[in-house]
């Protein structure tokens, strides 16, 4: 028998359809985690705070493989996982379709100014005009990132007649490299951020790369808080030397009630509240750990796993 640690809050997706060398111990508290956590050979330790996640990976010394539906794991103790050699699988692609979906929300709600809508409803108000004239169609994005998210947004935003330019590391098929999208920036009139959160993703949207963007772009955060300056774009959102910037994450999270992205009124925050708008999430989760317990089982790769020397 393989003893596996698991969360109690996907027992009803999971335990019917555990195959019979599973050994399962369920928990519910931090404290059932780390008393299971030293003998468990599998584990899935999601909690809500990152906390009791840490102190679980460190405790659990005889683990193989370790899975979350987490997409970024990041906070974790990575190196240790990697001395130990446990797999490691994620929630890569689990969140991906609503994520992609709350993206083009989050465009067209500011292209077409709906917010102001909302708030004049609230005020019982008829408009005359619309308050916000922008079209996608025709316009250019750069979109950093072509991961199981950034994929879906490339699709979806291509139907909306949107010329997407992706950045990826080979190149090649209407794609920049790396080191060439920084002295583009000036094409487009969108720039979206889909990269997992690495040393080099840190900050990789600063003062430079906002000063080199056009009066009229509006920046897409869907990626990670960190993955931009918030300091460098704060004072571009209030020199207005961008249109916008449209955040579903940010740093740190949640953000102060006192920080200045709450009031200004060319920011939009949405609560990193993307991945949340959907009821599929833990039943996608659940069905991909128990096809990866058969491929365990049998030998073969567990997928999505992470490269625990990049972070992702």
């Amino acid at each position: 028998m393989t003893k596996a640690a698991l969360s109690a809050l996907i027992r009803p997706l999971v335990e019917p359809r555990l195959p019979d060398w599973v050994e399962p111990h369920w928990f519910t508290s931090r404290e059932e985690a780390l008393e299971i956590a030293p003998s468990a050979e599998i584990g899935w330790f999601d909690f809500n705070d990152k906390q009791p996640m840490i102190e679980a990976v460190r405790a659990a010394e005889n683990l193989k493989w370790l899975n979350s539906i987490y997409a970024g794991l990041d906070f974790l103790p990575l190196d240790v996982l990697q001395e130990r050699g446990t797999v490691v699988t994620n929630g890569v692609g689990i969140n991906a379709l609503t994520i992609a979906e709350y993206t083009v929300m989050l465009m067209l709600a500011h292209a077409k100014g709906y917010r102001d809508v909302v708030r004049a409803q609230d005020r019982n108000e008829w408009l005359l005009d619309s308050p916000g004239k922008r079209e996608l169609a025709g316009e250019r994005v750069l979109l950093l990132g072509l991961g199981a998210i950034g994929s879906l947004v490339k699709t979806r935003l291509e139907a909306f007649d949107m010329e997407v330019v992706p950045v990826r590391r080979s190149g090649g098929e209407g794609a920049l490299r790396p080191d060439e999208w920084r002295d583009r920036l000036g094409e487009f009139g969108w720039v979206i951020l889909a990269v997992p959160s690495t040393p080099d993703t840190r900050h990789m949207i600063g003062a430079a790369e906002l000063d080199a963007m056009r009066s009229d772009a509006v920046v897409v955060n869907i990626a990670r808080g960190d993955v931009i300056d918030q300091a460098a774009l704060v004072e571009a959102l209030h020199a207005k030397s961008i249109e916008a910037a449209l955040l579903d994450v940010t740093e740190p999270e949640p953000l102060p009630e006192d920080h200045p992205l709450w009031s200004l009124e060319n920011a939009q925050v949405t609560m990193h509240l993307s991945g949340r708008a959907q009821t599929k999430m833990f039943q996608r989760s659940a069905d991909r750990f128990i096809e990866n317990l058969a491929r365990w089982r049998a030998g073969d790769p567990v997928t999505p796993q992470m490269d625990l020397e990049h972070g992702y």
